[in-house]
């Protein structure tokens, strides 16, 4: 289906994106995207250097005419979240992207697409083998590691670039001007729990929900979908409020950006309280449904009898944990109050896992506000902390404030006016994005991040809109043009 997308327009772009989908590209694991990358610029006799971290930078002179124009950066990250439904045979390790084309979106087959930030990579690769394409001089930037720590923007030095103007373009609605962004914190909390023999006469059942919508933790928080991870403990508190319900393992969710999807536990229940257990877990499959209608039309809860586990969780652990994980904050927790509609901070519950006396609980906190990211990230070390767990920070980034007055903004505003007829949306957003990471390093560097129309970004549910990938190429060649004058 690749050759499909291949002769979609503008085709340089879409052939890059098609190439870059044949290489596998993890977060942490991006030797073979560096390296495609880096052999990219090279055969088009550009300067290409790789930094210590792996970021990648090349460098184009200005097309003749543009030579006095203000240098600009480029900038789009080269790793991709590998996700797949459960009943999806796929190997990302030595697959390329199963593509397919669905009305005006760009689709993958049971697997997340790699439009994020795949088709900024290409646009950028597409415009450094332009012959055609009038430009100021380009320093493309492709970074590592964004997902999952931000790492390549944080390992950027200062010094190697020349820039003055730096367009990211990581944004997921064509509508949209960004120019702020949230911080971000990984906390995650580990800990060990003593297990009990179980009693005889028991039944063993796997417990399954699954079929959310999940999505983006950030750009997606406010809409307001089910936690996997949540709905599970929501389940297992009330049922061993009303059985004896013990747990053996619990394992869901993911990737710390990624709204969970799914999450499988293992329980026991006394033979003679099956039925009732069975008859309650019907109940509550109900009850979620009609709570999750609208945003998580797919929820179920599946289960199955297994074969009785030799232990459990012991009965002194085991509320402990449950509670501390329900009084854990997940989803908004505080608005902006200065910036319509904006959430200002939130915390994703991505991964719990409680398995043969371990467990860890990995979260993503993110803020626009620097000191109540951290204080939210104190609250849940403290809720986890009571049951005794420990628990730590790691991955921290800034977030990247707003400069409404930039020449770029001004300058991107009036020309998505002129060739829309309507007013850009000019805002910051509740993702991570690379800007303020790299603006520590180059605070005189004006800034905005824009992109075309993406869906269900780090889901198997993710899709790029053809038409818009048009639009925003359009007004990206036309910003180039507009690009000011050196002082």
């Amino acid at each position: 289906m690749s050759n499909e997308v291949r002769a979609l327009e503008p085709k340089a772009l879409w052939n890059n994106f098609a190439d870059l989908n044949e290489v596998p590209r993890p977060s942490k694991k991006e030797e073979r995207v560096r390296a495609f990358v880096k052999a990219f610029g090279e055969q088009l006799g550009l300067p290409t250097i790789e930094d210590e971290i792996g970021n990648i930078i090349i460098k184009k002179p200005a097309s003749p005419g543009m030579e006095n124009r203000q240098t600009i950066l480029i900038q789009s990250h080269v790793d991709m979240v590998h996700q797949k439904n459960t009943d999806t045979d796929f190997d990302f390790s030595t697959q390329g992207i199963d593509m397919y084309i669905d009305g005006d979106w760009v689709k993958a087959k049971g697997t997340t697409l790699g439009a994020d930030n795949g088709i900024g990579v290409a646009s950028i690769m597409a415009l450094l083998a332009s012959s055609d394409i009038k430009h100021p001089a380009i320093e493309a930037l492709f970074t590592v590691d964004e997902e999952t720590g931000m790492t390549g923007a944080l390992g950027l030095k200062g010094g190697q670039l020349e820039a003055t103007i730096m367009l990211n373009l990581d944004t997921e609605d064509d509508r949209e001007l960004t120019i702020g962004c949230a911080g971000g914190v990984d906390v995650t909390a580990t800990g060990t729990y003593t297990l009990e023999d179980v009693k005889a006469d028991a039944k063993a059942f796997r417990i399954k929900v699954k079929g959310l919508t999940g999505g983006h933790s950030g750009m997606d928080i406010y809409l307001g979908r089910g936690n996997a991870n949540k709905l599970m403990n929501r389940i297992l508190f009330s049922a061993a409020e009303k059985f004896e319900l013990k747990v053996s393992s619990i394992d869901g969710g993911g990737l710390r950006n990624a709204i969970p999807r799914e999450s499988v536990a293992e329980v026991i229940v006394p033979t003679e309280q099956e039925a009732a257990f069975l008859n309650y877990l019907e109940e509550q499959e109900t009850i979620l449904k009609a709570e999750y209608a609208t945003t998580d039309p797919g929820l179920s809860i599946a289960k199955e009898s297994i074969e009785v586990p030799a232990q459990v969780v012991s009965q002194e652990f085991q509320p402990k944990f449950l509670r501390a994980l329900y009084a854990c904050q997940n989803g908004i927790y505080r608005m902006s109050p200065d910036i319509e509609h904006l959430v200002q901070t939130s915390n994703n519950v991505a991964r719990v896992l409680v398995k043969e006396g371990n467990y860890t609980i990995q979260c993503l906190t993110r803020s626009s506000v620097d000191s109540e990211k951290d204080d939210l990230a104190d609250a849940i070390r403290s809720t986890f902390e009571l049951v005794g767990a420990s628990v730590s920070f790691a991955g921290s980034y800034p977030g990247w404030t707003p400069k409404p007055g930039a020449t770029i903004v001004k300058l991107m505003g009036d020309l998505y006016q002129e060739m829309y007829q309507e007013e850009a949306h000019v805002n910051a957003c509740h993702a991570g994005l690379e800007c303020g990471i790299i603006g520590a390093n180059y605070p005189d560097m004006e800034m905005i991040s824009f992109g075309p129309n993406i869906r269900g970004a780090h889901s198997p549910d993710e899709r790029v809109q053809i038409s818009s990938v048009q639009k925003y190429w359009n007004f990206l060649l036309e910003t180039l043009q507009r690009i000011p004058e050196k002082a």
